[in-house]
Protein backbone atom coordinates (compact mmCIF):
# COMPACT_ATOMS: atom_id res chain seq x y z
CA UNK A 1 0.00 0.00 0.00
CA UNK A 2 1.17 3.65 -0.85
CA UNK A 3 1.25 6.17 1.56
CA UNK A 4 0.60 9.91 1.62
CA UNK A 5 3.36 11.88 3.46
CA UNK A 6 2.16 15.52 4.41
CA UNK A 7 4.30 18.04 5.38
CA UNK A 8 3.60 20.60 8.04
CA UNK A 9 4.97 23.38 10.77
CA UNK A 10 4.61 22.61 14.38
CA UNK A 11 1.75 25.30 14.60
CA UNK A 12 0.05 23.71 11.94
CA UNK A 13 0.11 20.05 12.37
CA UNK A 14 -2.72 17.90 13.05
CA UNK A 15 -3.01 16.43 16.55
CA UNK A 16 -2.85 12.99 15.17
CA UNK A 17 1.10 13.85 14.60
CA UNK A 18 1.43 14.24 18.84
CA UNK A 19 -0.80 11.83 19.53
CA UNK A 20 1.07 9.10 17.65
CA UNK A 21 4.72 10.49 19.16
CA UNK A 22 2.83 10.28 22.14
CA UNK A 23 1.17 6.78 22.06
CA UNK A 24 4.69 5.23 20.54
CA UNK A 25 7.47 7.18 22.75
CA UNK A 26 5.39 7.94 26.01
CA UNK A 27 3.18 5.37 26.73
CA UNK A 28 4.86 2.49 24.59
CA UNK A 29 8.45 3.09 25.05
CA UNK A 30 8.29 5.00 28.61
CA UNK A 31 10.41 8.25 27.12
CA UNK A 32 9.91 11.37 29.94
CA UNK A 33 7.35 13.42 28.36
CA UNK A 34 9.95 16.30 29.15
CA UNK A 35 12.28 14.74 26.97
CA UNK A 36 9.74 14.14 24.21
CA UNK A 37 8.57 17.71 23.77
CA UNK A 38 11.35 19.82 23.13
CA UNK A 39 12.38 23.38 21.56
CA UNK A 40 13.21 21.50 17.93
CA UNK A 41 9.89 21.13 16.88
CA UNK A 42 9.31 24.94 15.94
CA UNK A 43 11.78 24.86 14.06
CA UNK A 44 11.59 21.32 12.14
CA UNK A 45 9.34 20.31 9.62
CA UNK A 46 7.14 17.47 10.50
CA UNK A 47 6.09 14.74 8.90
CA UNK A 48 2.95 12.39 9.07
CA UNK A 49 1.86 9.35 6.49
CA UNK A 50 -1.48 8.29 5.96
CA UNK A 51 -2.39 5.38 4.55
CA UNK A 52 -5.37 6.28 1.53
CA UNK A 53 -8.56 6.35 3.66
CA UNK A 54 -6.77 8.44 5.48
CA UNK A 55 -5.20 7.35 8.30
CA UNK A 56 -2.30 8.65 10.19
CA UNK A 57 -0.12 5.65 10.98
CA UNK A 58 3.84 7.06 10.91
CA UNK A 59 5.29 10.82 11.82
CA UNK A 60 8.85 12.15 12.14
CA UNK A 61 10.46 15.40 11.72
CA UNK A 62 13.47 17.25 9.65
CA UNK A 63 15.40 20.22 11.41
CA UNK A 64 18.49 22.02 9.74
CA UNK A 65 21.66 21.90 11.56
CA UNK A 66 25.12 23.28 10.29
CA UNK A 67 26.71 23.81 7.04
CA UNK A 68 24.06 21.80 5.05
CA UNK A 69 23.49 19.17 7.08
CA UNK A 70 19.94 18.51 8.23
CA UNK A 71 18.73 15.84 11.02
CA UNK A 72 15.63 13.30 11.01
CA UNK A 73 14.22 12.11 14.23
CA UNK A 74 11.03 11.79 16.24
CA UNK A 75 10.37 8.77 13.35
CA UNK A 76 7.48 6.05 14.66
CA UNK A 77 4.89 3.71 13.34
CA UNK A 78 2.19 2.79 15.10
CA UNK A 79 2.25 -0.65 16.53
CA UNK A 80 -0.77 -2.23 14.42
CA UNK A 81 0.62 -0.50 11.11
CA UNK A 82 4.49 -1.81 11.69
CA UNK A 83 5.71 -4.61 9.43
CA UNK A 84 4.12 -3.63 5.99
CA UNK A 85 7.11 -1.22 5.34
CA UNK A 86 5.16 2.23 6.13
CA UNK A 87 8.35 3.11 7.82
CA UNK A 88 10.67 3.02 5.08
CA UNK A 89 7.95 5.00 3.07
CA UNK A 90 8.02 7.69 5.15
CA UNK A 91 12.02 7.61 5.26
CA UNK A 92 12.58 7.66 2.11
CA UNK A 93 9.74 10.07 1.20
CA UNK A 94 11.68 12.47 3.49
CA UNK A 95 15.08 11.87 1.88
CA UNK A 96 13.82 12.39 -0.98
CA UNK A 97 12.36 15.96 -0.01
CA UNK A 98 15.49 16.58 1.76
CA UNK A 99 17.80 15.81 -1.21
CA UNK A 100 18.07 18.81 -2.84
CA UNK A 101 18.95 21.00 0.70
CA UNK A 102 20.84 18.94 2.50
CA UNK A 103 24.51 17.55 1.72
CA UNK A 104 24.35 15.42 4.68
CA UNK A 105 21.54 13.32 6.72
CA UNK A 106 21.98 12.54 10.62
CA UNK A 107 20.00 10.75 12.64
CA UNK A 108 20.04 9.36 15.91
CA UNK A 109 18.77 5.47 15.62
CA UNK A 110 17.66 3.06 18.24
CA UNK A 111 20.07 0.03 18.04
CA UNK A 112 17.63 -2.46 17.04
CA UNK A 113 16.89 -0.51 13.90
CA UNK A 114 20.01 0.09 12.57
CA UNK A 115 19.40 -2.38 9.63
CA UNK A 116 16.26 -0.80 8.86
CA UNK A 117 18.21 3.00 8.21
CA UNK A 118 20.95 0.62 6.32
CA UNK A 119 18.32 -0.66 4.02
CA UNK A 120 18.22 3.32 3.15
CA UNK A 121 21.65 4.17 2.56
CA UNK A 122 22.74 5.36 6.14
CA UNK A 123 25.58 3.93 8.22
CA UNK A 124 26.44 4.07 11.85
CA UNK A 125 29.33 6.53 12.73
CA UNK A 126 29.20 6.47 16.24
CA UNK A 127 29.59 3.83 19.70
CA UNK A 128 26.65 3.02 21.21
CA UNK A 129 24.86 5.82 23.59
CA UNK A 130 22.14 6.18 26.17
CA UNK A 131 19.38 8.31 25.70
CA UNK A 132 16.22 8.15 27.73
CA UNK A 133 17.20 4.30 28.70
CA UNK A 134 17.36 3.07 24.90
CA UNK A 135 20.54 2.36 23.72
CA UNK A 136 21.02 5.00 20.05
CA UNK A 137 23.74 5.23 17.97
CA UNK A 138 24.24 8.42 15.82
CA UNK A 139 23.63 7.29 11.64
CA UNK A 140 25.02 9.19 8.54
CA UNK A 141 24.18 9.25 5.03
CA UNK A 142 26.40 11.96 2.92
CA UNK A 143 25.16 11.44 -0.74
CA UNK A 144 21.10 12.00 -0.36
CA UNK A 145 20.68 13.04 -3.88
CA UNK A 146 22.93 10.43 -5.17
CA UNK A 147 21.05 7.47 -3.39
CA UNK A 148 17.67 8.80 -3.38
CA UNK A 149 18.22 8.90 -7.56
CA UNK A 150 18.44 5.54 -7.70
CA UNK A 151 16.14 3.81 -4.75
CA UNK A 152 15.37 1.05 -7.47
CA UNK A 153 18.70 -0.07 -7.91
CA UNK A 154 20.35 -0.43 -4.43
CA UNK A 155 19.21 -2.71 -1.55
CA UNK A 156 21.60 -1.23 1.14
CA UNK A 157 22.81 1.87 -0.96
CA UNK A 158 26.54 3.11 0.01
CA UNK A 159 26.47 0.84 2.88
CA UNK A 160 29.98 -0.26 3.43
CA UNK A 161 30.00 -4.19 3.67
CA UNK A 162 26.19 -4.83 2.53
CA UNK A 163 25.80 -2.86 -1.19
CA UNK A 164 27.55 -5.39 -3.66
CA UNK A 165 26.62 -2.88 -6.69
CA UNK A 166 28.44 -0.22 -9.22
CA UNK A 167 27.88 3.34 -8.49
CA UNK A 168 28.48 4.81 -11.77
CA UNK A 169 29.58 8.52 -11.91
CA UNK A 170 30.40 11.40 -14.63
CA UNK A 171 30.01 14.73 -12.13
CA UNK A 172 32.25 15.89 -9.82
CA UNK A 173 29.55 16.22 -7.01
CA UNK A 174 28.57 12.61 -7.51
CA UNK A 175 32.64 11.52 -7.45
CA UNK A 176 32.94 13.45 -3.95
CA UNK A 177 29.32 12.42 -2.22
CA UNK A 178 31.00 8.57 -3.31
CA UNK A 179 34.50 9.22 -1.77
CA UNK A 180 32.60 10.82 1.06
CA UNK A 181 30.31 8.06 1.71
CA UNK A 182 33.04 5.66 1.69
CA UNK A 183 35.85 7.17 3.44
CA UNK A 184 33.50 7.56 6.18
CA UNK A 185 33.14 4.18 6.74
CA UNK A 186 36.16 2.97 7.00
CA UNK A 187 37.26 1.55 10.08
CA UNK A 188 41.01 1.82 9.77
CA UNK A 189 42.30 2.01 6.72
CA UNK A 190 42.17 4.40 4.01
CA UNK A 191 44.53 4.75 0.96
CA UNK A 192 44.44 7.37 -1.49
CA UNK A 193 45.97 7.20 -4.96
CA UNK A 194 46.09 10.70 -7.54
CA UNK A 195 48.25 12.47 -9.52
CA UNK A 196 47.83 15.62 -6.88
CA UNK A 197 45.76 16.57 -4.32
CA UNK A 198 43.83 19.63 -6.12
CA UNK A 199 42.07 21.63 -4.26
CA UNK A 200 38.39 21.57 -5.33
CA UNK A 201 38.49 17.52 -4.67
CA UNK A 202 40.78 17.46 -1.76
CA UNK A 203 40.71 20.70 0.07
CA UNK A 204 37.25 20.06 1.80
CA UNK A 205 36.56 20.61 5.29
CA UNK A 206 33.72 17.52 5.25
CA UNK A 207 36.74 15.27 3.78
CA UNK A 208 39.31 16.75 6.19
CA UNK A 209 37.07 15.54 9.03
CA UNK A 210 36.25 12.59 7.89
CA UNK A 211 39.99 11.32 7.42
CA UNK A 212 40.73 13.36 11.04
CA UNK A 213 37.99 10.72 12.50
CA UNK A 214 39.18 7.59 10.49
CA UNK A 215 43.06 8.73 11.73
CA UNK A 216 42.23 9.10 15.13
CA UNK A 217 39.81 5.71 15.50
CA UNK A 218 42.32 3.04 15.98
CA UNK A 219 45.38 2.92 17.57
CA UNK A 220 46.50 1.06 14.16
CA UNK A 221 44.85 3.40 11.93
CA UNK A 222 46.51 3.53 8.92
CA UNK A 223 45.98 6.37 6.66
CA UNK A 224 47.83 6.97 3.20
CA UNK A 225 47.93 9.89 0.13
CA UNK A 226 49.81 8.55 -2.53
CA UNK A 227 50.25 11.14 -5.49
CA UNK A 228 52.58 11.75 -8.37
CA UNK A 229 53.12 16.08 -7.47
CA UNK A 230 52.85 17.68 -4.49
CA UNK A 231 53.72 21.30 -6.07
CA UNK A 232 50.12 22.01 -5.51
CA UNK A 233 50.05 21.30 -1.67
CA UNK A 234 53.28 23.80 -1.68
CA UNK A 235 52.19 26.49 -3.10
CA UNK A 236 48.77 27.27 -1.46
CA UNK A 237 47.80 26.07 1.96
CA UNK A 238 45.89 22.46 2.07
CA UNK A 239 43.58 21.37 4.80
CA UNK A 240 44.52 17.50 3.96
CA UNK A 241 48.94 18.59 4.92
CA UNK A 242 47.79 20.95 7.96
CA UNK A 243 46.06 17.53 9.28
CA UNK A 244 48.68 15.43 8.26
CA UNK A 245 51.47 17.78 10.00
CA UNK A 246 49.41 17.40 13.06
CA UNK A 247 49.00 13.90 12.77
CA UNK A 248 51.89 12.43 11.66
CA UNK A 249 51.81 9.04 13.15
CA UNK A 250 48.47 8.39 11.66
CA UNK A 251 48.64 10.25 8.34
CA UNK A 252 51.49 9.94 5.96
CA UNK A 253 52.07 11.29 1.98
CA UNK A 254 54.77 9.63 -0.08
CA UNK A 255 55.71 10.84 -4.07
CA UNK A 256 55.49 8.22 -6.35
CA UNK A 257 59.09 6.73 -7.69
CA UNK A 258 58.66 8.26 -11.16
CA UNK A 259 61.13 5.29 -12.39
CA UNK A 260 58.62 2.71 -11.06
CA UNK A 261 55.92 1.35 -12.71
CA UNK A 262 52.47 3.50 -11.77
CA UNK A 263 49.14 3.25 -12.28
CA UNK A 264 47.09 5.81 -14.82
CA UNK A 265 43.74 5.89 -12.81
CA UNK A 266 43.34 7.37 -9.62
CA UNK A 267 41.06 5.28 -6.88
CA UNK A 268 40.31 5.49 -3.10
CA UNK A 269 40.80 2.20 -0.65
CA UNK A 270 38.88 1.74 2.25
CA UNK A 271 39.68 -0.96 4.87
CA UNK A 272 39.73 -4.58 2.54
CA UNK A 273 36.35 -4.23 1.13
CA UNK A 274 35.09 -0.50 -0.44
CA UNK A 275 37.05 1.29 -3.42
CA UNK A 276 36.53 4.49 -5.67
CA UNK A 277 37.67 4.42 -8.83
CA UNK A 278 38.37 6.85 -11.92
CA UNK A 279 39.28 6.06 -15.31
CA UNK A 280 41.76 9.08 -15.86
CA UNK A 281 43.12 11.78 -13.28
CA UNK A 282 41.68 14.55 -15.12
CA UNK A 283 37.81 13.64 -15.32
CA UNK A 284 35.47 12.49 -12.50
CA UNK A 285 34.40 9.70 -14.80
CA UNK A 286 34.39 6.24 -12.46
CA UNK A 287 32.58 4.34 -10.30
CA UNK A 288 32.13 3.13 -6.41
CA UNK A 289 31.99 -0.33 -4.80
CA UNK A 290 31.18 -0.86 -1.38
CA UNK A 291 31.36 -4.00 -1.11
CA UNK A 292 33.88 -5.53 -3.62
CA UNK A 293 36.70 -7.94 -1.60
CA UNK A 294 38.31 -8.73 -4.43
CA UNK A 295 38.75 -5.61 -6.74
CA UNK A 296 39.81 -3.86 -3.44
CA UNK A 297 42.62 -6.98 -2.96
CA UNK A 298 43.92 -6.36 -6.21
CA UNK A 299 44.42 -2.43 -6.17
CA UNK A 300 45.48 -2.99 -2.50
CA UNK A 301 48.31 -4.82 -3.93
CA UNK A 302 49.04 -2.47 -6.49
CA UNK A 303 48.86 0.36 -3.83
CA UNK A 304 51.35 -1.43 -1.77
CA UNK A 305 53.88 -2.17 -4.38
CA UNK A 306 53.68 1.43 -5.72
CA UNK A 307 53.54 2.89 -1.85
CA UNK A 308 57.03 0.92 -0.81
CA UNK A 309 58.82 2.21 -4.04
CA UNK A 310 57.73 5.91 -2.98
CA UNK A 311 59.43 8.59 -1.54
CA UNK A 312 58.53 11.66 1.17
CA UNK A 313 58.13 15.32 -0.21
CA UNK A 314 61.01 17.10 1.42
CA UNK A 315 59.33 20.46 0.48
CA UNK A 316 56.26 19.35 2.29
CA UNK A 317 58.76 18.28 5.60
CA UNK A 318 60.00 21.71 5.49
CA UNK A 319 56.55 23.66 5.26
CA UNK A 320 55.35 25.46 9.00
CA UNK A 321 52.30 24.63 11.00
Amino acid sequence: MTLRIRKYSWQLAPGALRDIRQAVFIDEQQVPAELEWDDTDAIADHFIALTPDNTPVAVARLYPSIMDTAHIGRMAVLPAYRGRGYGEQLLRDIMTDAAGDYQDLYLSAQTQAVAFYQRSGFHVCSGTYDDAGIPHVDMRCLAPQLITARWQDHRWPMVAGKDDRSWVFESEGDLIDAMDSLASQARQSLWIYDQFLDHDRYDRFRLREIISAVARRHRLSDVRLLIHDDRPLVQRRHQLVELMRRLPSKIELRLINQDYPSEAQAFLLADRHGLVYRHQFDKPDGFAQFSDPGHSKRLRETYQRMWEAGRTSLELRELPL
